[in-house]
């Protein structure tokens, strides 16, 4: 959710301009412990070297503190629609070049499998296989005809009868002697007679037999050219430039490659391919259905929709939830104890969860102990909020018109303060992870009961964050934090403790409650009609109480009935006042509220008729 840190600007989002409420002091800054969205940490500067840097920041503040009532305007964040057909052209075409990536990624296996090699090496090796059996076919008619001529380089054509008997080289040749039978001319004679060696069965013309059944092919054309070179000359010479032609001849017509080196490319053909892996995040799986288009525009949006970016940040988050072993941890048992530190409860007006983060509870010397002391047990807190984030993150609807990010609430009351070393690195370690491996699930975060040295810290960090993160913040102080939430959530939907009415007790966060204001020092009255006998049930609640509260029931007969005398409920009490009374006959149940202070009230109530029992 802290891709919003992502440090490059969202131009594609346009932003409009909405007025809000900043309470007790100027902008605030927001906490990094356990959300995504929150701001980066504080710079790792010991509490004396961040005191001096934050002097001249705090100076400015002090000024600010106490002006309750002034306000700041902050570009608004707007959510942006999820169904691909209602994108902007730009924005459509980066989903669709998004999609046909990871189509091919998942095709070739890329997200669950380390990458081929390269293309390049593969290609070359064929090559070089092949190659050699071209290479190997001419050492091969090298050879044949090396060894056909070895044999040959040991003898010499002999005159004889016959035309020419092969024997071995006598140690004074005399070819002359041998060739009675044809005569010679000058020209001829003067010829050099060439010693190229003549191979087995050349002059054997007037013999029947054959060379080696492999060289039958062989033998007919040196039997052919033989009977030219005997019509021109007896004398040999000839003979053997007919047969080196010979031999050159046949050895220019190489036999066909062998059927066994084609038969392994044939086989590898017939293989098919391997089935696209299955690849699924937060439950959905990639290219499934419309889901995918859905989470595909979180890392759109987290990378400004830049596809090569957003892609990069697809593969690099499901490779990180392999190595965390996400699917695993989501059947840890790592305890309870932090169930008050971080809590869903509610909804938005927009029908987002409502996430709350409780800072003050590490005030508690023992649980921060418990958490942060040591590296062993700030992991075990890290995969305790990673855990946390998965199963509500599970329960949202990825659907293209459906809800897929939270309303977060970072209540900094009693907050341990930015110079907490332990604090601070399991801060840095949670944003890393968050912002890398959650994108776009925050649509909003409001900070309440900020104090002063928070705004300070805010004004140093803000300059890093992009316009985008920065419209979805907002900062109120101690006395605007209910009025801050009740223009985000409904107050039957904001728990007990921030001003709201969500308990357990008769009413649910189902029974829709009225909101009204008291103005500075008047009486304010709520008044339930009834038509019939029944049992009327009501809850009603002034934000900040310091109100004088009474109720009386009045039949249409005209008397007064008390059902409770007015007195004064003070800001200590600050509770919801539940109360009920049976009804005989038509009336009116009369709530009054007396406001003598100086301030205006924000008052809550409801109620629900109940038939007799």
């Amino acid at each position: 959710m802290a891709e919003e840190t992502h440090k490059k600007a969202a131009a594609s989002e346009p932003a409009t301009d909405e007025v809000v409420v900043v309470s007790d002091v100027p902008e605030a800054e927001e906490p990094s412990v356990v959300e995504k969205e929150a701001p980066p940490p504080a710079p790792e500067l010991e509490p004396e070297a961040a005191s001096e840097k934050l002097a001249a920041v705090v100076e400015e503040v002090v000024e600010a503190k106490g002006d309750e009532e002034k306000i700041t305007e902050s570009a608004s964040f707007k959510e942006e629609t999820n169904v691909a057909g209602e994108l902007p052209d730009p924005q459509k075409k980066a989903l669709d070049e998004l999609k046909l990536l990871v189509q091919e990624a998942l095709k070739k296996h890329e997200f669950t499998a380390p990458p081929p090699p390269p293309p390049e090496k593969e290609e070359e090796k064929p090559a070089e296989e092949a190659a050699p059996p071209a290479e190997k076919e001419e050492e091969v008619k090298e050879k044949a005809t090396e060894e056909e001529q070895k044999p040959e380089a040991k003898t010499e054509v002999l005159g004889g009868p016959q035309g020419g008997v092969v024997g071995e080289e006598p140690p004074k040749p005399e070819p002359e002697a041998a060739v009675p039978r044809a005569p010679v001319s000058e020209e001829e004679e003067s010829t050099p007679v060439p010693r190229a060696p003549v191979s087995e069965g050349e002059p054997l013309k007037s013999e029947p037999e054959a060379p080696p059944a492999p060289e039958q092919v062989v033998v007919a054309e040196v039997v052919e050219t033989v009977t030219a070179a005997v019509t021109v000359d007896d004398d040999g010479a000839k003979t053997v430039e007919a047969i080196e032609e010979t031999i050159v001849a046949v050895a220019a017509v190489p036999a066909p490659p062998p059927p066994a080196e084609e038969e392994p490319s044939a086989t590898v053909e017939a293989v098919p391919p391997p089935p696209p892996e299955e690849v699924s995040i937060w439950g959905i799986p990639l290219l499934a259905d419309e889901r995918t288009d859905v989470i595909l525009l979180k890392f759109l949006r987290a990378r400004d929709f830049k596809v090569k970016e957003a892609f990069t940040m697809l593969k690099n988050t499901v490779k990180w939830r392999k190595e965390f072993g996400i699917e695993t941890l989501l059947e840890e048992d790592l305890g309870t104890e932090l169930e008050k530190v971080v809590f869903m409860d509610g909804f938005d007006k927009e029908g987002h969860p409502v996430c709350y983060n409780v800072y003050g509870e590490f005030n508690s010397k023992e649980l921060y102990l418990n958490t942060f002391s040591d590296e062993e047990k700030r992991q075990r807190f890290l995969r305790w909020r990673i855990q946390f984030l998965e199963k509500s993150i599970r329960k949202l609807d990825f659907s293209p018109d459906g809800i897929c990010s939270f309303a977060q609430i970072n209540d900094l009351k009693n907050s341990p303060g930015p110079f907490k070393r332990e604090l601070r690195t399991a801060t840095n370690q949670a944003l890393l992870l968050l912002q890398d491996n959650y994108p776009e699930f925050l649509a909003k975060q409001v900070f309440i009961n900020v104090p002063w040295w928070y705004l300070a810290f805010y004004r140093m960090i803000s300059p890093f964050f992009t316009q985008r993160t920065k419209s979805k913040f907002v900062f109120a102080g101690p006395s605007k934090s209910a009025e801050t939430l009740f223009k985000y959530i409904a107050p039957e939907q904001v728990p007990v403790q921030y001003g709201g009415l969500s308990r357990e007790g008769e009413f649910t966060t189902t029974d829709a409650a009225t909101e009204e204001i008291i103005k500075p020092a008047t009486k304010h009255t709520v008044e339930f009609p009834v038509s019939e006998a029944c049992t009327l049930v009501w809850e009603v609640r002034a934000v900040g109480w310091e109100v004088y509260y009474g109720a009386e029931f009045t039949p249409e007969t005209g008397y007064t009935v008390i059902i409770q005398k007015s007195r004064k409920i003070s800001a200590s009490e600050e509770t919801v006042i539940s109360d009920s009374f049976k009804v005989g006959e038509p009336g009116k149940v009369v709530l009054t509220f007396d406001n003598q202070t100086s301030k205006k009230k924000k008052l809550l109530f409801r109620s629900k008729i109940k038939p007799f029992e």
